[in-house]
């Protein structure tokens, strides 16, 4: 394996982006090459070893660019190591135990065989676009729940596998 990671996300206020760049950022540390570019701008995914999606969750929905980057990709993301993640709790649940992947991520995985996935806590804060953003905040439920620990030792692990060719 040469260790060419692509790490795609689809996001609306860049949290999950920040997400992707800190798993990109482990990879690197590892050892491997990697991408990071939002799924919407991916044409292919033939030059990559392996890849890691991520996406929002938005009212129990991965994040559209997610969603269509797996079906637009998939007969390629069957064919190397796929690792899926989702980010979005606003509240300390995602550090406190293992959130299952909603219904259309958990299709995603049995579909393309990915080897895991992971859900970490999300961010919502001032300035957030979208009228249900700003009805959350102005409710008092927004804020930062994402654990970058939890996020690196995550990618510490995929890295781990990548170099054991698993």
């Amino acid at each position: 394996m040469t260790g060419n990671v692509l790490v795609a996300y689809g996001t609306t206020n860049g949290s999950t982006a920040q997400i992707a760049a800190a798993i990109a950022d482990v990879l690197r540390k590892d050892g491997l090459t990697a991408d990071v570019l939002p799924a919407r701008t991916v044409a292919s995914v033939s030059s990559y070893d392996a890849v890691v999606v991520g996406g929002g969750l938005y009212a129990g929905r991965w994040h559209k660019d997610a969603r269509r980057f797996v079906r637009r990709h998939g007969r390629a993301l069957a064919e190397r190591p796929l690792w899926l993640f989702s980010s979005g709790p606003l509240d300390p649940s995602a550090s406190e135990r293992d959130i299952p992947p909603v219904p259309g991520v958990k299709k995603a995985m049995t579909r393309l065989d990915a080897r895991g996935h992971i859900t970490f806590g999300g961010c919502l804060e001032e300035g957030a676009k979208g009228w249900v953003a700003g009805l959350i905040l102005r409710s008092g439920k927004g804020g930062d729940f994402r654990d970058f620990t939890a996020i690196e030792e995550w990618a510490g692990r995929v890295a781990a596998e990548l170099a054991g060719g698993d």
